[in-house]
């Protein structure tokens, strides 16, 4: 009896979101899909180093796939706000089935070439830039007020758990079944988050000024974000940690390859480091239910932020390279979810969708430059200088942000809706 009082406690506090059934399904679809986009990440870095053993090339389809970011979230995050967001959702997930259905093609055939990963990168990286605003602004309408901290907690786990996942059934794929099964994985990955977000029944929209064109309702966004000096705050800030600390998928592989001796699959095994270190703090952090603690862990895990690659940079060994990797995605996945918590919790569901967009074009335009340019770097550079270098400017930038007195305020009492912007975002 104790023990099964035991599991009801601890599944009513860490997996309370999951007792209701839309949430339960897109949580579903987000982990397939999550797990399909790290997997895409993995065997296009291997492919294109293994063909070129150029870092510098693995950055440009890095940023192919990440550049969409840039561009697409404007639109992505009004159609959010305008149209009922679990069919965009849907149809983006068919783009990536389609993505990966040519990838396979190419790969079995043996007819891939560079330009194709970047151009199908290109496409990739628009659907996943489309998804990325359009859930985070489905999930508060799925769930009650009271559960929507666990919820959007429980939402970065599971894409924390599928940087594991997709990575872990990947490795053994690449090492004795090669690239074109590896893509069939993620076509199946993808069709199984298609067909899951078409059985959610909960209609969810925003709100526009349909007196007003697409691009003065996108314009209305940012002076949302930008008139309200902690929100801005907190977007700058995720925008140097991403930009400082998550921007090393590019360096992964000429990492493993010169710094370890291991071949491509080394590539993915590293990757699940990041994912289980991501999966284990984020599963964790949706059980705090402490204003107080979550606000003091937003800046201690912003400090073990850098300081986990600069643990990388003197790993020598696999094991001392996994342990460095698990540091760092806990570390980045926490801090990133205790933001995504708080962008979720202060802003109205009128402009969720263009906030959300907004964020994803900070935080995602920032990590596609920086993949982009640490590739490039990494090529004339050792890769530890990379990392250490970059780890160690983000410690110094949280120093830093002890002195904006709204940032202090959250390290000290946490999210607090006294906070939450007040401007109009059709006005």
């Amino acid at each position: 009896m104790k023990l099964n009082e035991f599991l009801h406690s601890t599944s009513s506090r860490f997996l309370a979101a999951l007792a209701y059934r839309d949430y339960r399904i897109m949580w579903y679809a987000t982990m397939s899909a999550g797990g399909a986009a790290w997997a895409l990440i993995v065997v296009r870095g291997a492919l294109v180093y293994s063909m070129t053993e150029s870092s510098a090339l693995v950055g440009i389809v890095t940023f192919a796939a990440m550049g969409p970011q840039f561009i697409v979230p404007f639109f992505s995050g009004y159609l959010a706000d305008r149209f009922d967001r679990r069919r965009i959702l849907s149809g983006a997930y068919a783009v990536n089935v389609l993505h990966n259905v040519v990838l396979a093609s190419l790969a079995f055939t043996g007819n891939i070439e560079i330009w194709h990963l970047v151009s199908l990168s290109v496409l990739d990286g628009t659907a996943r830039a489309t998804q990325i605003p359009t859930s985070a602004s489905l999930v508060p309408n799925l769930v009650p007020p009271d559960k929507l901290l666990n919820a959007v907690a429980l939402s970065s786990a599971t894409m924390q758990a599928s940087r594991l996942v997709g990575p872990a059934f990947i490795a053994p794929l690449l090492a004795y079944f090669g690239i074109g099964w590896s893509f069939v994985v993620c076509t199946v990955l993808y069709l199984i988050s298609f067909g899951m977000t078409l059985r959610i029944q909960t209609a969810s929209t925003g709100m526009v000024d349909k007196t007003k064109g697409g691009i003065a309702n996108v314009l209305a966004g940012f002076s949302y974000v930008y008139s309200h000096p902690f929100l801005l705050s907190l977007v700058l800030l995720s925008v140097l940690h991403c930009a400082l600390t998550m921007s090393f998928e590019s360096l992964i592989p000429v990492f493993v390859s010169h710094k370890l001796g291991i071949g491509q699959e080394g590539f993915a095994y590293v990757m699940t480091g990041v994912g289980a270190g991501a999966l284990l703090i984020v599963t964790i952090l949706a059980g705090i239910q402490s204003e107080h603690v979550r606000g003091r862990l937003v800046l201690w895990l912003g400090v073990i932020s850098g300081l986990s690659p600069i643990a990388m940079a003197f790993a020598f060994n696999l094991s001392g390279a996994w342990m460095a990797a698990a540091f760092m995605g806990g570390s980045q996945a926490g801090f990133m979810t205790l933001t995504h918590v708080v962008v979720q919790t202060i802003v109205p569901d009128s402009v969720r969708g263009r906030v959300s967009s907004i964020f994803t074009f900070h935080v995602g335009g920032m990590m596609a430059i920086f993949n982009l340019v640490n590739g490039a770097v990494s090529d004339v550079i050792d890769v530890s200088i990379v990392f250490i270098v970059t780890g160690l400017a983000f410690v110094i930038v949280m120093g830093f942000s002890l002195m904006v007195s709204h940032i202090r305020l959250l390290y000290s009492i946490g999210v607090n809706r006294t906070v939450a912007p007040q401007a109009s975002a059709s006005s």
